[in-house]
């Protein structure tokens, strides 16, 4: 529940244009075999949220080849000109034929970061080929949002975040739901490092409150932000799993939105 005054950041919501939203969540919900909880839209986010009462959503949304990704950043530019509460994120592939133009004209749009989900994508985070695209985000001062962790696949494994941090310094990721999703011990072991931050969506649904503590003190209060990763989660379903946590109110403030105003320069 909403506590009087408070205020609350979604760090991971997906949106997608009308004529593909059915197909999308249809497809992520046959990926993840859970049932989706909304549309994607951009309404549908922000009556969802709104009954919590979030005042900031990062919203974002992934190119499953080269050929969507500049489409997908003019949507995501798009809607955050039209809804002053969203904070866009872009996306990038690896192959996608000029890299360097695409990231300097996401930093034009003034879009806030690029999403990558190598599971969808189909790339190990820690390919070669992958490394232009997160020196270029590191230089444009771009942090990368991953969707980290499956135990059905190895794509986005947190060992595998972690040798890029390793290779690129400088470069900034959120490693998506706990750090690892389903593979929350390895995220322990190999994601304590200046360059990650972390969010809670997709994860409290499946990992005890005492579990949850026990990452975030190890990992850091101070480096987790609430999302909801709608439209696969409604955002009052997630508030109450968030609320199962034994937070001091200090904690509670840093991962609704303390964190997110830090990471991304931002006041509301």
């Amino acid at each position: 529940m909403t506590q009087a005054g408070e205020k609350i950041a979604d760090a991971h919501a997906h949106i997608f244009p009308h004529k593909i939203a059915d197909k999308a969540v249809a497809a992520i919900g046959s990926f993840y075999d859970i049932p989706m909880e909304h549309q994607g839209f951009a309404h549908s986010l922000l009556g969802s949220g709104g009954k919590i009462g979030v005042d900031k959503y990062l919203v974002c949304s992934t190119a499953t080849h080269p050929g969507q990704v500049v489409s997908i950043n003019n949507f995501i530019d798009e809607k955050c000109r039209m809804h002053p509460e969203f904070l866009g994120f872009a996306t990038l592939h690896p192959d996608f034929p000029d890299l360097e133009a695409e990231v300097e004209r996401i930093v034009s749009l003034g879009l806030h970061g690029i999403k990558l989900h190598p599971d969808f994508q189909r790339f190990d985070i820690d390919d070669p080929r992958a490394l232009p695209m997160y020196r270029l985000a590191a230089e444009a001062g771009l942090p990368v949002l991953f969707h980290t962790g499956d135990d059905r696949y190895d794509f986005s494994a947190p060992r595998r975040l972690r040798r890029v941090l390793d290779q690129v310094p400088g470069l900034t990721c959120i490693a998506a739901h706990f750090g690892g999703y389903r593979r929350w011990g390895e995220a322990l072991e190999y994601l304590r490092h200046p360059g990650v931050w972390f969010d809670t969506s997709s994860s409290l649904f499946a990992i005890e409150p005492d579990q949850a503590m026990e990452m975030m003190d190890r990992l850091g209060f101070d480096r987790f932000l609430f999302g909801s990763d709608f439209p696969m989660w409604d955002h009052q379903e997630e508030l109450a799993r968030f609320d199962r946590l034994p937070l001091t109110p200090v904690q509670r403030r840093q991962i609704l939105s303390g964190n997110f105003c830090r990471l991304f320069g931002v006041e509301f």
